[in-house]
Parts: C-alpha cells; structure tokens; sequence
C-alpha cells in the first residue's frame, strides 16, 4: 500500500489538493506525433499500392493505424484519473502497432521486396533511413516524400517508425508503471487528498487558536489600560469639586463683607 506521504498531489490555486494527476500533453509526445504520420502514410500507401477494392488488408491497415493514435489520445486524457484506464487503451494501442508492423512485414514478403534492416547490402541505407526517423516526428516531414517513395521505400520506412513507437511506448508504460506501483490509483490518492486536507486544517485552526489568544490578551490588556484611565478621571472630578466649594464659600464670606461695610458707612 503506497504512503499517502509520498504521493505528489496536483493542487488548486487556493492550495487545495486534487485527486487528479498532472496533465500529460500528448501531443507533445514523441511517439504520439509518429503514430500520426504512420496513419497518414498508411491510407496513401494503401491508395497507392493495394486494391482499392476486394482486398480486407486495407481496412485492417488503416484501422491498425488509427488506433495507435486514438488510443494513445484517449488513454493520456483518461489517465487524469484513472492508471488503470491508461494502461489498458496504452495496451491496445501497443497491440495494434504490432499488427501494422506484421502488414508492412506480409507486404514486403509477398512482393519479394527487401527488409532493409536485415540486408546488408543496403545496410548504409537503412541507417540513414533510421537516422532521419529518430530527428523528425511531424507529418511535414514525411509528407512531401508519400507520392515520390516506392512501395519498398514507404514500408521500411512505416517499419521503422513502428519500432520506434513501440520502444518508445514501452519505455512510457513502464514508468507509468513504477508510477503507479509507488502512488496507487484513484482511490490512494483520494486518501492523500483528505489526509492532506485535514493536515491543512489542522494547521489553519492551530493558527486561529494562536491568533485567538493573542487578541484575548491584547483585550484584557487594553481593558486594564481602560480602568486605570477612568480611576485617574474619577480623582481629577473629585479635586475639582474641592476648590468650587471653597471658591463658593470665599465666595459668600466676600459678599458678607461688602454688606457689613455698606451698613457701617450708612450709619455714619
């Protein structure tokens, strides 16, 4: 059982984890761009050299060649959540690379043409053919030969781009496969997903707790500042109120004065 530990989630912008495993561009493959010259090679090999009608091989050679394709596409989309699911369309395409590869083989044996990697006397050719194929991958650069090549010449050449494919596929499945031997599927990483979730929140309520605290005693601080502000405002009222009274009663004493002397000077 992997550890969900170990397992590299995708996440959201939000730091959410996903289930869902890195995108793989496909086209950006190298053996998915040469299962896409190997259909077209096909159909034009097909149109230029088979019967048009009456004979199955045809169909078989272009359907072979489509699935290579479309199985790899469709198995690469699916893989996002499900290894099984990949591995299986990944199988099917493999297959179906070999089934191509055996009708260029029968085609070559039953027109007495030469397999150019087991001639060695156009050995110098067939490594110069190699050369090409393992630098170019695009349709562009096979396209412009389809009507100039002979039978012989298209066939070795679909040959070598289904070894390619086929090494270069194998290669793939196998990493996909220690991928899977170390991660799981869908459901072990819809366990990492959750356990990680919950480690997140964990974090973020042990971070609210600190935070809680810390504002808890910043208040009882602010409350003592508080009281003690409103105790030196109740003693400054007090004072205050001292001098009035005695203010109040100079006050009369000086009001008193002034009658007493108006009474004496009347008297006079």
């Amino acid at each position: 059982m992997p550890d969900p530990k170990n397992i590299n989630l995708k996440r959201y912008d939000d730091g959410t984890p996903s289930i869902m495993r890195k995108t793989t561009v496909y086209t950006k493959l190298h053996f998915y761009r040469k299962s896409d010259v190997l259909v077209q090679l096909t159909k034009v090999f097909c149109e230029r050299f088979l019967p048009k009608y009456g004979d199955r091989t045809v169909d078989q050679m272009v359907q072979a060649a489509r699935s290579v394709k479309q199985n790899i596409a469709e198995g690469l989309t699916d893989g996002q959540t499900s290894f099984e699911t990949e591995i299986k369309l990944l199988g099917i395409a493999k297959g179906s690379n070999q089934e191509l590869l055996e009708d260029y083989h029968d085609y070559l044996k039953q027109h007495r043409l030469n397999d150019w990697s087991k001639a060695e006397q156009l050995r110098q050719r067939y490594d110069k053919l190699l050369a090409y194929c393992r630098t170019h991958n695009d349709l562009a650069d096979y396209e412009r030969f389809f009507y100039q090549w002979t039978d012989e010449e298209m066939a070795n050449t679909a040959i070598s781009l289904c070894h390619m494919v086929d090494k270069a596929m194998s290669t793939f499945m196998e990493k996909r496969d220690r991928e899977f031997v170390e991660e799981g599927g869908v459901r072990e990483r819809m366990t990492a997903a959750r356990l990680d979730m919950r480690g997140t929140q964990k974090q973020i309520i042990a971070r609210q707790e600190q935070e809680i605290t810390a504002l808890k005693a910043r208040i009882a601080s602010l409350e003592r500042e508080i009281a003690v502000l409103r105790g030196g405002g109740a003693g400054e009222t007090r004072g205050t109120g001292g001098s009035g009274g005695s203010r109040d009663s100079g006050g009369s004493r000086g009001s008193g004065d002034s009658r007493e002397t108006g009474e004496i000077e009347n008297k006079k």
